[in-house]
């Protein structure tokens, strides 16, 4: 069967009220920065959900032995936030994975090719293939960033599709590119708007999630 990649948008009332909140071009930086972390929770809830490897365990009781289901320990994860607007998602992220690893990969758009330019990258030369791997990226327009950091992360040996991106808003663009490049991918999104404009700003969108997030 062949793959395609699969996208979902949560109905949850608390991942539309926080979108909301973040429409907003009237809201504070603060509340922006909260908005942003609470979708970074609950995308990352939703993600999560059949990802996470489990194993079944007896344990002790204060009564009896009971019969459990725990989050495999031996398993690595790790979340990958895409600088700078990835860490407003990473914050809500990690209260779901406090047990992952964290790698920064720092990407910035050139505003006249609109291609992306790394600055920092903390990725190890190599990663166990087994590794669930949690991108957070708030804004998927144009694909070149999540393009480039997908091409990073394979070099570096994770398995697509043990891959979850993590973004607030999506865009035909970037979605149909990682389709093509890698069909055995998963995003999650708080929604998906159908126009990117000839600056590759997502309308409506957030702006500029970044500097909101920030305060710059």
């Amino acid at each position: 069967m062949t793959l395609q990649l699969r996208v979902y948008v949560p109905p949850h009332p608390l991942i539309k009220h926080w979108l909301g909140i973040a429409r907003n071009a009237a809201t504070p930086p603060a509340l922006f920065r909260s908005a942003i972390t609470e979708l970074g929770r609950w995308l990352s809830y939703e993600a999560v959900r059949e990802w996470l490897p489990t194993q079944d365990l007896t344990v002790e009781g204060p009564l009896e032995h009971a019969n459990v289901t725990l989050v495999d320990p031996e398993v690595p994860m790790a979340v990958v936030p895409i600088l700078r607007a990835g860490l407003g998602l990473l914050e809500g992220a990690q209260t779901v994975l406090p047990s992952a690893s964290i790698y920064h990969l720092g990407l910035v758009r050139n505003e006249e090719t609109l291609q992306p330019e790394c600055y920092l990258n903390k990725l190890p030369e190599k990663l166990h293939p087994e590794t669930r791997v949690l991108i957070t990226d708030p804004m998927l327009a144009t694909g070149g960033s999540i393009m480039a950091a997908m091409v990073e992360l394979v070099n570096r040996g994770i398995n697509p599709e043990l891959t979850r991106i993590v973004s607030v808003v999506a865009a035909p663009p970037a979605l149909q590119k990682l389709n093509a490049a890698y069909p055995g991918l998963i995003v999650y999104t708080a929604t998906i708007d159908e126009i990117v404009n000839e600056k590759g700003f997502i309308v409506p969108g957030l702006g500029d999630a970044g500097d909101r997030i920030f305060g710059t």
